[in-house]
């Protein structure tokens, strides 16, 4: 993968490995989800799961780049491709996913920096994740955002 000369801040020391609870993929008791998607998130998606956007996404606006939100199953609240406690369509999900727990975000000042949640019960477990963790990510955003000029912000809300 390609690296950028951006910049970005990023909490150190902090530790991280998926419990696979699904808890990310889903309304809470205190927390309405919102998945947003980026059009090639629902391109990449369509063509794997061989359906419509309309099928899995509604149109969404007001949220720059994020043109689509994930639709919900029918009384769960949750995201239609969670089954169980696990995504099925977790080699193509979306990049706001690949993200969770981390939020990275751009400060009026222009620089760009990574929040963690602290409603994951992934964070503070398994191995401490080091820069080149979020570069990876950060990177993942730049390719699929363009060049740096629109503003990196939350997609999951």
């Amino acid at each position: 993968m390609s690296r950028t000369k951006i910049g970005f801040s990023y909490p150190e020391g902090v530790c991280f490995q998926c419990v696979r609870c699904g808890l990310c993929c889903g309304d809470t008791r205190s927390r309405t989800r919102r998945i947003l998607l980026l059009r090639e998130d629902v391109q990449r998606i369509s063509e794997v799961v061989l359906k419509p956007a309309e099928a899995f996404a509604t149109e969404n606006r007001g949220h720059g780049f994020y043109v689509y939100e994930m639709r919900k199953m029918r009384g769960a609240n949750k995201c239609v491709f969670l089954e169980g406690t696990a995504c099925s369509i977790y080699s193509v999900r979306p990049l706001v996913c690949r993200f969770y727990p981390f939020e990275l975000v751009t400060q009026r000042d222009g620089k760009h920096s990574f929040f963690c949640t602290g409603e994951c019960p992934g964070v503070k477990r398994g191995r401490r994740l080091e820069r080149e963790y979020f570069e990876d990510l950060f990177n993942r955003a730049y390719e699929q955002l363009g060049d740096g000029r629109r503003s990196l912000k939350k997609g999951r809300s």
